[in-house]
């Protein structure tokens, strides 16, 4: 009760709200994202509220989720329309289906009888805002030219 009554989205951005990975509960898991906000309630607490740092896929997938209900638009659409686009990253997609369909896309390879196999992508869109953007290096490039020009103009 006490972490929900005062976790705050700092808390969920840093990592301290005392909830560990639980990956399990989401990676091989064919839940919308909705799902996966209501099962934030039964996942258990390892440390309080703020004690240390724990990384949690749930906490970022759940901040997407608030800048949804703020803007009345999904994660993906702010994203693109308030990063990607203003800073020419029109390569770089949010979801594996979206960056299958590019022409120039990275796959990857295991061995099996020391022959190579392609890896299947997983789809990890509804965890979304968790880490599934896809980039390429030209757009990698426009972004860090920001964060260097920020950095620098602050000087």
């Amino acid at each position: 009760d006490y972490t929900n009554d005062h976790a705050t989205l700092r808390d969920m951005m840093c990592h301290r709200t005392g909830l560990p990975r639980h990956d399990i509960s989401w990676y091989a898991s064919w839940a919308t994202r909705n799902e996966f906000l209501i099962r934030i309630q039964y996942l258990e607490p390892t440390l309080e509220l703020r004690e240390k740092f724990q990384y949690n896929n749930f906490m970022y997938m759940a901040q997407g989720v608030v800048i949804e209900k703020l803007t009345g638009k999904s994660w993906e659409e702010n994203v693109r329309e308030r990063i990607l686009k203003p800073l020419g990253m029109n390569n770089t997609s949010m979801s594996v289906t979206d960056m299958a369909k590019s022409s120039d896309h990275a796959l990857a390879y295991t061995t099996d009888n020391n022959k190579p196999k392609l890896i299947p992508y997983r789809n990890i869109d509804a965890m979304g805002p968790a880490g599934s953007i896809n980039s390429c290096a030209k757009d990698m490039a426009n972004w860090l030219i920001t964060w260097i020009n920020s950095f620098s103009s602050d000087k």
